[in-house]
Parts: structure tokens; sequence; C-alpha cells
């Protein structure tokens, strides 16, 4: 909102208030001096006839008619008087109520410039790192106070993130290792000759399993990294790391019978590498599950406009009620129809947890992105990620 082509900030409202201040003691200062002014005009030019006989040589109507000439123009020069002292300090009010207006504009930036300061240090504290405080120096008022509270809570969020980091990371050693342990000890198993029909069958079982714990554990400890807006990110391609994603992917939509269509086009973002690829993947893996059994497709594409760069990934698949599509980005939120999942009455696909969207808007957020699903008409979705696209002149 703007007045007047100034932005409705608090310098604005108090350079208003200040002005308004003025020009409300001005009105005050010269309706005062208009009344005391007509007092002291009527007391001067008072016309006061000397008690005695008048002159012989002048009339009784000659002395009424001489008073009343007098008096016409005594009002009238009260009248034009009085309109000249209006008009003037009008003239003056309105003058200085500008000049009121432009000093407290200035005494009001003044003043509000270490709130400025608080808030572009909060700013880059929130888009980079909480290693930065605000440090306010000057005298100990309330703006110190704020400034210093705020330095107690980023330090106080500063060391519960390196806590969550550190444990991000040791959760991370410690449940995978047992997990891969657990994979190939039943991968051996499953090789051994001597193993009867009901043992291979359990290995399978308890592969599908472990296989199935891994992804789980893989997508909560992406899910965690993602939340912790990461300060180190670089400029990265996105069609690039899709592509990345999509090689990958392809072998897994060949064997479902999934068609996989991809338009890639250059646009760089300032993020993680791992964490974009690990989005697209899980968009694209998504629609490759979740699809239709038959002439099912999967359509990708990137591109760079109005400032963002935008992933579109597009399926076939089952029928999604608009209502349902806001909880499909909730942890641990699947669709009801899994007995349409492609490929499932093949064993292609290992059935995920619900954490495929729940990462994509986690990591999105987390590059300072939108995250948009719409269900299409003939069964699938639609899901559109914006990301804030970097300068012209950063490069990957």
């Amino acid at each position: 909102m703007k007045i007047f082509g100034f932005p409705w900030t608090i310098r604005t409202r108090l350079s208003l208030l200040y002005a308004g201040a003025f020009f409300a003691a001005s009105v005050a200062l010269i309706a005062f001096i208009y009344l005391f002014l007509g007092q002291v005009i009527d007391q001067q030019f008072m016309i006061r006839t000397a008690p005695g006989s008048p002159p012989l040589e002048a009339t009784a109507d000659e002395m009424d008619q001489g008073r009343r000439i007098i008096d016409v123009m005594i009002r009238r020069a009260r009248v034009d008087t009085l309109q000249t002292m209006l008009i003037v300090s009008g003239i003056i009010a309105a003058i200085m109520t500008v000049i009121a207006g432009a000093i407290g504009w200035l005494v009001a930036g003044q003043a509000l410039q270490p709130l400025r300061d608080i808030t572009a240090t909060a700013r880059r504290v929130a888009d980079r790192s909480l290693h930065e405080r605000i440090a306010l120096a000057g005298p100990n008022d309330e703006i110190k106070n704020l400034a210093d509270t705020l330095d107690e809570m980023l330090e106080r969020l500063d060391r519960s993130f390196d806590s969550q980091r550190r444990f991000v990371a040791n959760a991370s050693h410690e449940l995978r290792t047992p997990l891969t342990i657990a994979r190939t000890l039943i991968e051996v198993a499953l090789l051994d000759e001597k193993a009867d029909d009901k043992i291979k069958q359990l290995g399978t079982t308890l592969l599908a399993v472990n296989k199935r714990h891994e992804k789980l554990t893989d997508g909560l400890l992406t899910l965690a990294s993602s939340e912790q807006r990461a300060a180190d990110f670089h400029p990265v391609d996105l069609g690039e790391v899709a592509g990345h994603a999509v090689a990958d992917l392809q072998p897994l939509a060949d064997r479902v019978g999934i068609a996989l269509e991809t338009d890639f086009r250059s646009g760089i973002v300032m993020g993680d590498a791992f964490l974009l690829e690990r989005l697209v993947q899980n968009l694209i893996e998504n629609g490759i599950q979740y699809n239709a059994p038959e002439d099912g497709w999967v359509r990708a594409r990137t591109r760079t406009d109005a400032g963002t760069v935008e992933l579109v990934v597009e399926n076939t698949g089952p029928a999604i009620p608009a209502y349902e599509v806001p909880g499909l980005f909730e942890p641990f939120r699947r669709l009801a129809a899994t007995d349409r999942l492609a490929g499932a009455a093949r064993g292609a696909t290992v059935r995920g947890a619900g954490l495929g969207l729940s990462i994509v808007r986690s990591v999105a957020h987390a590059h300072g992105g939108e995250v948009q699903a719409i269900a299409r008409a003939g069964g699938g979705l639609v899901v559109r990620v914006r990301l804030p696209v970097v300068a012209d002149d950063a490069s990957p």
C-alpha cells in the first residue's frame, strides 16, 4: 500500500503524525491570533465623541454622516486586515507543515535506522546461516534490548540446529549400516544352493521388507536434511540435475511399461544438487508408481519464466478427488487406490512409505520455492515446482 507514492510504513506514519500535529497547532494559533487581533482593532479604532457642543460650523446631520463614513471605513479596514492575516498565516502554516513533514521524515528515518539494521540482519540469517549476530551498538534503550533479545534467540537456534545436524549425520550412519549388513546377509543366504524353497521365499520376503526399511530411513533422513536450509547452496542447473535423475529412473519406467517423456531446459537455481535431484527423482518415481496399468506415461519438463525456474511433472493414473490432493504432501500419506499401482502385479517396484511428496515440498521450501499439485481430469496428477532463478552473473 502506498500513499502519494510513499510506502505505508512506520516512517511514513510518523512523518504524517508530525506534520498533522504541527498543522493542528498552527490552526489553533491562527484562530487565537484572529480573535485577539479583532479585539485589538475594535479597541484601537473605536470612535468616541468628545462631550460638549458641536462646532458651530458643523450641523448635527453633517456630524452623523461623518461618523457613518468613518464607521464604514473602519469596518472595511478591519475585515481587510483580518482576511490578509488569515491568508498569509494559512500560506505560512501550509509551508511550515510541509517542512515539518520533511523534518519528521528525516528524524523518523534516523530513529528507525537500527530497526532496519535488525531486519536486514534477520533476513541474512534466515537466508544463509544462523552464525551471524546483530550486535547492535548504542545506548541501552528499547531497540538495543530488542536486538540483544534476538541475538540470544539466534544463539539458541544455532545450537539447536547444530545439534540436529549432528543427529542427522550420526543417525545416517547408525541406521543405514545395520540395514545394509542385513540386506547383504539375506542376499548371501539366498545364494546358498542348499536352501529349500521355504527359506528362499522367507529370504525374499525379508529382503523386500529390508528394502522398504532402507527406503523409509533414507526418506526420513532426507526430509530432516532438507528442512535445515543448508547455508552452502551453490548455483545448480535444474535441467541438468533432472536429466541425471531421469537417467536413473529410465530402467524402472521401461520395466513397468511406462513411457517417460522429458523436455529439460537449462535453468540456474541456488541450491543443493543432491536435494534437488532427490526432488525430481521423487516426483518422477511417484509418477511411475502411481500410474495407469496400461498405456501409462510420465512427462517432465523444465523452463525459465518470470524470474523462476519451473519443473512440471505430469502423469496418467488413478482419478484423484480434488480434496485429497493437499493431503498427499503430508508425511506417510498415500493414495487410497494403491491397487492401481503400475506394475504391481509384476512386482517391479517397492511400495513407498508415503514420504515422497513430503520431501518434495520440504526441499522446495528450503530453496525458497513452492509446490502446487492439480488433479488431472483423466486421472493422475500435474505437479509444478517453482524455484527462484539465480542472477545472470552466477554460473554453476
